[in-house]
C-alpha cells in the first residue's frame, strides 16, 4: 500500500484510537512476555512523512491471524526515559499511524510492536524522525512612513500554497511585547494600512504567515514607520489694544512647503472655550468688534494639506478694541439771568469734542431730551430755558474717532415760577437804582438750584 493513501488511513487510524473503554496495553516492563511468532513491524522503503506538526508511519501488513493489534511506544525530548507506551493500534488489519501531537523542529523516537493475547513481539528497529521547522514568512516586506497618523506595510506574496492568511504584528520602542493587530485572510493579499497613530512616532511591524493546518510561520523581516510630524507652530503672533471698533493680527508667515491654511481661534477667556472665526490664507487678519475696550484672546495654529494642526493650546495673545475716553469732570453749573450755564473740565488727553445732553422735565408731563454735539471749549449755556422746569445735564468727551466716553455726573437744576420771577427781577430793579456802580448777576446759589447729589 502507497503512502498516498495516508489520509485515507489516518481517518481509519483516528477512528480506532477514539473506541471505547478497554483498549489494550502492554503489561508493566518486569511482566511483559515476549511471543517470538509474532511478527516484527516492519517499516515500509517510505514508511515515514515529516511534516511541521504532524509524523505518518506506513509498515508492512502483519498476515499472521494472531496479531491483535499495535503497540506504539515514543518518546519526547523532554523525557528523562526511555521509549515509553504512547498508544494503541487496535486493528492487524491497519499499517498507517500518524502522531499529531508533535512540535515543529523537533526530534521524537518512535517503536512498533506487534501483540496478540499471549503477549508482544520482540523490539523492531527503533525510529529517529525530525519534525520540519515552520515556514518562514514573506521574502519581502515594506513600510511607507512619513503619512498622517497612519503606516503602510505591503509584501510579496507567500509563495507556499497552503498559506491562506497572515497576522500583522506591531510593537513600539516602549513596548516590551509585540502586539497581534489583525489577522489578513487570503495569501494574495499584500497591504496592510494601520491607522490613528501618534504624530511624529515611532512604529514597528512584522509579518507571519498562518497555514490551513494551523502553522504559523516564523516572524518577517521588522519595518519601521515614522509617522509625519505636525506643522511648526506659529510665532511671532500679535494683536492691537488701541484701535477703534477692531482688534487687528498679525503673525510670521509659515514656510512649510505643505502648508495650506491657518486656523484663527477666539475666547472671551485666555483659559476658556476657543471657538474656531476664521481660516485663513494670510497672516493678518482684523476682527471687527462694534463693542469699546473688549477683550478678547486668539491663538492661530497652521494646518498642512493633510490636515494636520500644529500646536496652539499655550499661545495665546490678548486683543482689545480702543477704551472709551474719560467722562469730563463738571466743575459748575449754575442759572444766569434766563440762562444755565454748565462748566467741565477736559479729563482725557484723547477728548477733541464735548457733547451735553440736555433732558427737561416741567410738571407732570413726559421728560424731553435733546443733544448739543460738536461743542468745543469747556462750556454750554443753555438759553432755552422755561420757568417752573427741572433741567438736567450731563456732559460726554469725544475723540477724534467719534468713540464717546461715559456720561459725567448728572446735575439738575430747578427754575422758579413766574411769580417768584418777577419778584427776583423787582429786587434786581431796586438794587441797581440804590448801587447804580455795582452790577453783579443774579445766581442761583448751588443749595437752593443746584443738585450735585450724583457727585
Amino acid at each position: 500500500m502507497k503512502l498516498w493513501i495516508l489520509t485515507t488511513s489516518l481517518s481509519l487510524s483516528l477512528l480506532v484510537l477514539s473506541g471505547c473503554g478497554g483498549t489494550p496495553k502492554p503489561a508493566n516492563k518486569e511482566n511483559i512476555v515476549i511471543d517470538d511468532s509474532l511478527p516484527v513491524v516492519t517499516l515500509t522503503k517510505n514508511g515515514t512523512i515529516v511534516g511541521m506538526k504532524s509524523i505518518a508511519f506506513e509498515w508492512n501488513s502483519l498476515s499472521d491471524p494472531k496479531v491483535q493489534g499495535v503497540y506504539v511506544y515514543k518518546k519526547t525530548p523532554d523525557a528523562e526515559s526511555e521509549l515509553a507506551y504512547y498508544t494503541t493500534i487496535e486493528s492487524r488489519f491497519s499499517t498507517h499511524y500518524v502522531d499529531t501531537d508533535v512540535n515543529p523542529d523537533t526530534r521524537y523516537t518512535y517503536a512498533f510492536k506487534a501483540f496478540s493475547e499471549v503477549g508482544e513481539a520482540r523490539d523492531g528497529k527503533v525510529i529517529v524522525v525530525n519534525t520540519l521547522p515552520v515556514i518562514e514568512s514573506v521574502s519581502w516586506i515594506h513600510s511607507i512612513t512619513g503619512m498622517p497618523r497612519v503606516a503602510k506595510i505591503i509584501w510579496r506574496p507567500h509563495s507556499n500554497q497552503k498559506v491562506k492568511a497572515y497576522v500583522m504584528e506591531r510593537k513600539t520602542l516602549e513596548d516590551e511585547k509585540w502586539e497581534k493587530l489583525k489577522t489578513i485572510q487570503g495569501r494574495l493579499n499584500a497591504e496592510f494600512i494601520d491607522e490613528e497613530l501618534k504624530d511624529n512616532f515611532v512604529y514597528m511591524y512584522r509579518l507571519r504567515a498562518i497555514t490551513y493546518d494551523g502553522i504559523t510561520s516564523t516572524p518577517s523581516q521588522i519595518v519601521k514607520v515614522v509617522t509625519k510630524a505636525l506643522p511648526k507652530p506659529i510665532t511671532n503672533l500679535s494683536a492691537t489694544t488701541d484701535m477703534p471698533n477692531k482688534i487687528s493680527l498679525t503673525w510670521d508667515v509659515a514656510v512649510a512647503e505643505d502648508f495650506a491654511l491657518y486656523y484663527l481661534y477666539r475666547s472671551e477667556d485666555i483659559d476658556g472655550g476657543y471657538e474656531l472665526i476664521a481660516k485663513l490664507h494670510n497672516n493678518v487678519f482684523v476682527d471687527k468688534i462694534e463693542e469699546n475696550g473688549k477683550i478678547y484672546f486668539y491663538r492661530v495654529s497652521a494646518v498642512d494639506k493633510d490636515s494636520l494642526e500644529s500646536k496652539h493650546s499655550k499661545n495665546s495673545i490678548k486683543g482689545m478694541t480702543l477704551t472709551r475716553p474719560e467722562a469730563p469732570a463738571i466743575v459748575e453749573a449754575k442759572r444766569v439771568g434766563s440762562t444755565i450755564e454748565i462748566q467741565w473740565s477736559k479729563t482725557d488727553p484723547r477728548s477733541v469734542s464735548f457733547s451735553v445732553v440736555k433732558s427737561h422735565k416741567k410738571g407732570w408731563f413726559d421728560e424731553t431730551s435733546k443733544e448739543f454735539t460738536k461743542i468745543q471749549g469747556s462750556k454750554f449755556i443753555d438759553k432755552n430755558i422755561e420757568a417752573d422746569s427741572t433741567y438736567s445735564y450731563v456732559v460726554y468727551s469725544v475723540d477724534v474717532n467719534g468713540i464717546k466716553s461715559e456720561a459725567s455726573v448728572k446735575v439738575k437744576i430747578v427754575t422758579p415760577k413766574i411769580d417768584d420771577t418777577l419778584k427776583v427781577k423787582e429786587e434786581e430793579v431796586v438794587a441797581k437804582e440804590e448801587a447804580p456802580i455795582k452790577q453783579e448777576e443774579t445766581t442761583l446759589a448751588p443749595s437752593e438750584s443746584l443738585d450735585l447729589s450724583g457727585l
